[in-house]
C-alpha cells in the first residue's frame, strides 16, 4: 500500500461514503473533501465534514497506519495540530494534539472500493516490468491519451523554459547568447552535446561576434577551443587556422581549462566533431540576425531556409584534418535540422514568448506536430504497445511521460493512471 494510493482514494472518494464511522464509532459525513496540497502541510486543506452532527471545515491529514503521525514528526509541528480528520488504512495507535485530545480518526480500510482495490494491486504489481501498465496501455481510450500528450509536452515545454532561464540568468540575461550555447549543445547532439556546450560557454559572445565575419577566424576559434589544433600542422588549412587561434587566444585572452575535449569514437563520419563545428561556424558567418529571424519564422519550411547550412569547403573532401575523402557536400540534413528545431528552437521561443508576456504554444504545438517523430528506444517501445507516436510532438510528450511519471511511479498522477483505476 503507497500512501499516494490513499490520498487518490480520498481526493475522488472512492470508498463507500453511506455509512462512514471514526475508529470511536463517530458518524463521518463527507461534503468535501478539501484541495490536494502538493507543498508541506496538511495534505488536504478546506475540508468539508460532518462529524457527530457537528460541522468542520478544516484540514485532513492521511497515512497508511496511524503511528506514522509521530513516525513523520507531526506531534511537534503545529501546522498539524489543528487537523479535523486523521484518514488511515490501518488504525494501530491513537494520535492525540498538543492539548492531549484524540484526533477523529477514520479507518479506510473495510471502506475501500474492492474494485478500485483490485485495479491499484494489479497497476502496482511487483511483476517486473518496463512501465507499471504496458499490458493495460492498449486499451485506454485514444481520446484520453490524446489530449494527455498535449498536455504532457507542454508540460516538457515548461520544464525546458526553467532550466533555460536559469542559463540566460548566467549569461545576463543575453537571449543571442544563449542560442548560441543551446544550438552549440545540440549540433554536439548526444556523445558530445556536453563537449560543444563547455566550448560555447568559454567563450564571451561578443569574441564571437567579432569573429563571424570570416569563416576562418571563426572556424579557428571554435576548433581551437576544441583542442582540435594543438598537434603539428597537418595541411595549409590547418595552418592558417591554427596560426589565426594563436592570435585571437592571444588578443582575447581565451582559454580551455573548463573545455571537455570532443570525441570521435563510435561517431559516424557526418557527425565528427571537425564536421559539426565548421556547420556551426557557417551558420553564424551566414545569418547575421540569427534570433530575430528565429523569433520571426512561422513554418517549418521558413526554420529550414534559416538553418540550412554547409561545412566550410575544407570539408567537402575532408572528415578530419589532413585525411582526404571523396569530394561531398557536408550540409545539415532535414532529419538534423529537426533535431535542433525540437530541442533548440522550439524550448527558446517559448521560454522568449513567456518572458514577454505572450502564449505561443498554439503555435509551437502546429510545429512540433509537423516534424517527424523522434526515433529512439522509449518512443519504440511506446509504439510496441500503441502506435500512438505520430509526429515530434507526440515523441517529446512520451519522453516525458516515461521519465516524469512511469519511472517514478506517479501512476496516480498520470491520465492513463487514472483511467485503469477508474475502471474499478
Amino acid at each position: 500500500m503507497r500512501e499516494d494510493f490513499l490520498h487518490y482514494v480520498w481526493k475522488y472518494q472512492k470508498f463507500s461514503t453511506s455509512n462512514l464511522h471514526t475508529v470511536t464509532g463517530d458518524e463521518v459525513v463527507v461534503i468535501h473533501p478539501g484541495q490536494h496540497n502538493f507543498n508541506s502541510g496538511p495534505d488536504f486543506f478546506n475540508a468539508q465534514l460532518k462529524i457527530k452532527d457537528q460541522l468542520w471545515a478544516g484540514n485532513v491529514e492521511l497515512h497508511i497506519k496511524s503511528s506514522d503521525w509521530y513516525a513523520h514528526g507531526h506531534e511537534i509541528n503545529d501546522a498539524y495540530n489543528s487537523i479535523i480528520l486523521h484518514v488511515v488504512w490501518q488504525h494501530d495507535t491513537d494520535v492525540f494534539n498538543k492539548n492531549q485530545e484524540p484526533f477523529d480518526t477514520l479507518q479506510l480500510k473495510k471502506y475501500i472500493d474492492k474494485a478500485a482495490l483490485h485495479s491499484y494491486k494489479t497497476l502496482f504489481s511487483t511483476e517486473q516490468k518496463w512501465i507499471n501498465c504496458e499490458k493495460q496501455f492498449h486499451t485506454v481510450d485514444a481520446f484520453i491519451i490524446e489530449n494527455w500528450l498535449e498536455r504532457l509536452y507542454l508540460e516538457r515545454l515548461q520544464q525546458k523554459s526553467e532550466q533555460i532561464l536559469q542559463q540566460l540568468a548566467q549569461n545576463n540575461n543575453h537571449w543571442e547568447a544563449l542560442l548560441f550555447q543551446m544550438l552549440a549543445k545540440n549540433f554536439g547532439l548526444k556523445v558530445n552535446g556536453e563537449s560543444f556546450f563547455s566550448i560555447a560557454n568559454s567563450l564571451d559572445f561578443s569574441v564571437l561576434q567579432k569573429c563571424r565575419t570570416n569563416i576562418f577566424d571563426l572556424e579557428a576559434l571554435l576548433f581551437g577551443q576544441a583542442g582540435l589544433l594543438e598537434k603539428e600542422p597537418t595541411d595549409e588549412y590547418f595552418k592558417i587556422l591554427q596560426q589565426k587561434y594563436i592570435y585571437l587566444a592571444h588578443k582575447f585572452q581565451l582559454n580551455t581549462t573548463s573545455v571537455i575535449a570532443p570525441k570521435f569514437f563510435r561517431l559516424r563520419p557526418p557527425n565528427f566533431p571537425t564536421i559539426r563545428l565548421s556547420q556551426l561556424a557557417v551558420l553564424y558567418v551566414d545569418k547575421a540576425h540569427l534570433f530575430s529571424a528565429i523569433l520571426h519564422a512561422k513554418t517549418k519550411e521558413e526554420y529550414y531556409e534559416i538553418l540550412n547550412c554547409n561545412a566550410s569547403s575544407y570539408w567537402n573532401t575532408h572528415f578530419n584534418f589532413g585525411v582526404s575523402a571523396t569530394k561531398r557536400g557536408k550540409g545539415l540534413t532535414k532529419k538534423f535540422m529537426d533535431l535542433l528545431l525540437i530541442n533548440t528552437v522550439i524550448p527558446i521561443k517559448f521560454c522568449y514568448a513567456q518572458n514577454q508576456g505572450k502564449d505561443i504554444s498554439e503555435e509551437l504545438m502546429e510545429l512540433a506536430a509537423s516534424i517527424s517523430k523522434e526515433e529512439n528506444t522509449i518512443v519504440n517501445r511506446f509504439n510496441s504497445l500503441l502506435p500512438i507516436a505520430k509526429h515530434a510532438m507526440d515523441s517529446q510528450a512520451l519522453l516525458q511521460l516515461k521519465n516524469s511519471y512511469c519511472d517514478p511511479k506517479k501512476c496516480l498522477d498520470c491520465a492513463v493512471g487514472n483511467s485503469l483505476l477508474n475502471r474499478g
